[in-house]
Order: C-alpha cells, then structure tokens, then sequence
C-alpha cells in the first residue's frame, strides 16, 4: 500500500460532513439582501472573500453600492501574478531573479528548491492580492482538488496545477473537472500517469467521484456509486500520461482500455463506449459528461462553497433555503461558478446576522489577514526579491505551525476543517494552536521579523495615524474595534482596554489625547514616540490576543 492508498483508507474511517437534523438556524434564504450597507456589511463581505479587510479597501467599496461591489469582486481586472522566480542557490541554469517555470527537471534537489520557491510564491501573490475573491477562490479550489507539493515533488507541475486553479476559479465547474483531470500535477499526484490497460490505477476514478464531483449522500454518508463505478472510471482514463522528457501531458492510445466500460443504475446503467486510437481520449469527456447528468454533482459542490464562505453546519434549512436554489441555479447556468457566487454573495442569507462573526479564521486568513489589514511593508518583489521570498516564507512557516501548510493540505480531502464532522473549522483551535496564533501577532506587533536589511513588523503609529479621530482614545477604541474584529464587544471592555492601556490607568481621556497630540507636534521627539508607541503596542497586541479576534 503506497502513501496515497494509505491515506485514502484513513480518510475513510473520518466523519464526513453531514446536513444536521435540527431545527432551522436562520430562515434566511437566496432573497436579495435589502439591507444597510455600513462598515458591518462590507467588512463582512471583505472578510469572507479575501484575506482581511483592510481601511483602504473598506472604505473604497464603502462608496459602492452592495451589488456593484461584489461585481468587482467577482471580476478581476488586474492580470494575473507574475510567475515565481529563482531565489535559492545551488546549480541551476536560470539566472537568479528569473523565472524557472519554463525549465522543467527531475533533479530532486533542484526541485526542492523550487518548489520551497513556489511556495512562498504563493504566499506573496495571496498578501498582495487585487481588489478581488481571485485569490480565495484559488484557495478555494486547492483545498478541494487536494494535492501536496512534496508528492508531487515536480515543481514545475506544483505551479501548473496552481496556474491552472486560478484561471479556471471563476470560470465553468465542469471545465475545470475536466482540466484537473488531465493536468500535470493531477495526474502524478494520484498516479494517474500510471493508469494504463493493463494495470488500471483507481486513484483518480474514485476521488474524481467521492471528492470532485459526486460525493457521499449527506445524510446517510454512503457513497450512491459502486466500486465497480470506480472501476469502470480507471479504465476510463488508461492512457493519459506525461512525457519523461517534454513534461507534457499526452494521450498514449497503446496504453488505453479500448472495451467499453459499463457503469451501475446510479449513472442509469450508461456504457461508455470504448474507443481506439486518438478518439479513446474522448472517453474523458464521456465519462465526465456523465457525472453531470447527476444533480448531486451540483450539490455536492454548493455545499462546499457554502462551508467555505458562509458557515460550516449545513442544517435542513440551509439546504432546503439556499443550498437547492444554488445548485439548481448552477444547473440552469450550465455549472458557470460566477452567477452562483454573485446570488450567494447579494443574498439575505449571506448577510443574515446569523452568519456573521461565526467562522473560526484559518491559519492563512490569520496570517496572510493580519499583514495586509495593518498594511505591513514588504521588500520591494522584483528588486529585492530574496528578501520579498524570505518574508514570504516567514508567513508560509507560521501557517504550517498552525497546521495549514500552504501547498501541502494532509491528504487528497483537503484540510479537515472543511469536511471533518462535527468540529469543522474549530479543529483550528487548540491547546497546540492558539498560543501559536497568538506568538505570531505578539512577534508582529513588537519586533517583526528581520531578514539582511528589511523588517516585517506592524507600524503602529501609521497604521492609527490613518484612523478617522486617533486623539480621542474612545474613537480609536471603536475604530480600531470595528477593523479587526466581526463581532461587537461590551462597553465595559471597551472602557477596561482604554483606561488599563491607552490611558495607562489613569480615568480622563486627555492622558491619551495629550499624550497622541504631543507626539504629532514633534514626531522626532523620542520620548513622546516612545509613550505612544509603547501604550499602542500593547494595545493592538491585547485586541488581536482576544478570542473576537479569532472569527471572521
């Protein structure tokens, strides 16, 4: 049993996620949202469709209506990232600071290091993300179509498949099955490339169907197709393979099971009908037209949006309410993803009150969320790229900590706060995890992190400088309050962190004001600097040491 199969059978032990048989959490439904637009609301839609809200995109879609803002939202317009770039040492060919995806190779170490590359790559085009969900969306699909780097272990092929995930994130479900299925990545990921005839691999045609598309019944968590189904999908797909020498992906006709292959009552007793030569590869596209003849396909994959940008529990009213209406309207629109999301996203249910400041961040939204709402600075990406890579990888490492390994998800299911019943996303805090989320804002807010002549760490004094009334400790009590956390918190709090921390203990207001007014008149003034620099510190350092600020 090979590390795949491996995990594959202990996946299958797990809980899966199931609709709960309760009564109804919210009777919300696909109704257009008719309410305020504040503050609230669009942080609230920022939060859930990128990493963090920062002031400067609240404000700016503040001006918009809620309908033209999750527009853009859904239709980026800036291009897509540049490509990673060499940042390690070691032999290679390509000149440091140059792009190496164009230069494929199997050398292991050389692939280690691009892959690292790759990596922290990522990280960086998720912290400096356009005005768009491209970016979670991608995430999106990278948990779903599960696959690890270090497996893959081409990283020309851990880039592809990335690539690919991006430009297809909008675009049409049944494509992007379609796309995955033959892509690089995929392909060596669950040994697709060794499906051939006579030693058919049922990796892929059983994720394809349990994963991908067709999933388990939600209340019953029993699979409606067969092994037999699986089988019949392997044998489907012999004969895709990749090329030891191009990297490219090719169909190889000799290798292909040209019989045809017959499936159960649950696809209606289909035969997919066996080919040769080149057209046996249009078997692929049999078989997937097949899989969605199924109304679960469209199911199946509204649920996992679902979890993903709204709350975790699915009960009878959310399918009944939102879940059906959105699979039924994926259908209608030919499994286009973006007129899904748009209804979802201009939905009563999506702003309901219910489902606001209910979910648990995930390591990458506490992360990545973080840097870019304080408006950290980085190295500039193209002249100082080592040190732009090396800070990216700082963040990487902290999310890994936190168990969400950018690149890596444990196994083919993705990370288990999206599937695993009933904990779900509280499976990202622990006695393990929290005090590391915690270390890592302690280390932003205080010392950051240096590398050669650059440091990564929060600017307190220009991040309160941008607030609406920073002079007023009660404003920037409820300013800053109202940026970070989704949840409101007691008058009594907000009274405790302004005297215990901005007023240093004192009870009138002006020790702050005085204290801020006098730092404004002579910034070069270290004395004045220090008072407030120390106070705002431990402020923002207490805020994001609080469980509010955990939720988005």
């Amino acid at each position: 049993m090979d590390r795949r199969e491996f995990l594959t059978a202990r996946r299958k032990t797990k809980s899966q996620p199931k609709i709960t048989p309760k009564p109804f959490r919210t009777n919300s439904g696909m109704q257009p949202y008719s309410g305020p637009w504040t503050i609230n609301e669009v942080s609230h839609l920022l939060k859930r469709t990128m990493f963090g809200a920062t002031k400067a995109d609240i404000n700016y879609f503040l001006s918009r209506s809620m309908s033209q803002a999750v527009d853009e939202l859904l239709n980026p317009t800036a291009p897509l990232p540049a490509p990673p770039v060499k940042d390690y040492s070691g032999a290679d060919t390509i000149a440091a600071g140059q792009t190496w995806v164009n230069n494929p190779t199997i050398n292991e170490d050389l692939n280690n290091a691009r892959t690292a590359s790759f990596r922290k790559w990522w990280a960086g085009v998720m912290v400096g993300q356009d005005r768009s969900i491209r970016e979670k969306l991608t995430l999106f699909w990278a948990n779903h179509f599960g696959t690890e780097t270090d497996t893959i272990s081409i990283s020309h092929f851990s880039y592809g498949h990335n690539k690919l995930l991006r430009q297809d994130c909008l675009g049409n479900y049944k494509q992007m099955i379609k796309d995955v299925t033959i892509d690089a990545g995929m392909l060596r990921y669950l040994n697709g490339y060794l499906n051939e005839k006579n030693a058919p691999d049922e990796n892929y045609g059983r994720e394809l169907q349990e994963l991908f598309a067709i999933g388990k019944d939600p209340v019953t968590n029993v699979a409606p197709y067969t092994e037999e189904d699986v089988r019949a999908a392997a044998r489907v797909l012999t004969g895709w393979t990749i090329n030891e020498t191009t990297f490219a992906v090719y169909f190889d006709a000799e290798k292909h099971d040209t019989s045809n292959k017959q499936f159960s009552s649950f696809y209606g007793n289909t035969v997919v009908t066996g080919q040769s030569g080149a057209n046996g590869a249009l078997e692929t596209d049999d078989l997937i037209d097949m899989l969605f003849e199924k109304d679960h396909v469209a199911e199946f994959i509204c649920r996992k949006i679902y979890r993903w940008f709204v709350y975790y529990d699915i009960d009878a009213g959310d399918e009944q309410n939102v879940i059906q209406p959105m699979a039924q309207m994926l259908r209608e629109n030919n499994y286009n993803i973006k007129p899904v999301l748009s209804a979802l996203f201009k939905s009563e249910h999506f702003f309901d009150v219910l489902n606001q400041s209910c979910l648990i961040k995930s390591p990458v939204d506490h992360v990545i969320g973080c840097v870019r709402e304080f408006g950290v600075v980085f190295p500039d990406k193209v002249t100082q790229y080592q040190d732009a890579y090396g800070m990216w990888e700082f963040l990487a490492g902290w999310t890994a900590e936190m168990n969400q390994d950018i690149g890596n998800p444990p196994d083919v299911s993705g990370w288990p706060a999206y599937y695993q019943a009933p904990q779900f996303h509280e499976i990202w805090i622990n006695s393990d995890t929290l005090p590391k989320r915690n270390r890592f804002t302690d280390t932003m807010i205080t010392y950051g992190h240096t590398m050669d002549s650059s440091t990564l760490v929060i600017d307190t004094l220009t991040f309160t400088a941008q607030l609406t009334n920073p002079s007023d400790p009660n404003a920037l009590v409820n300013d800053v309050v109202s940026l970070l956390y989704r949840m409101p918190i007691s008058d009594a709090t907000k009274q405790m962190i302004k005297q215990q921390i901005l007023l240093s203990g004192q009870t009138s207001d002006y020790y702050w004001t005085n204290a801020w007014n006098a730092y404004l008149s002579d910034p070069a003034n270290m004395t004045n600097r220090n008072v407030i620099s120390t106070r705002l510190k431990s402020f923002y350092q207490y805020l994001m040491n609080m469980a509010e600020y955990q939720l988005s």
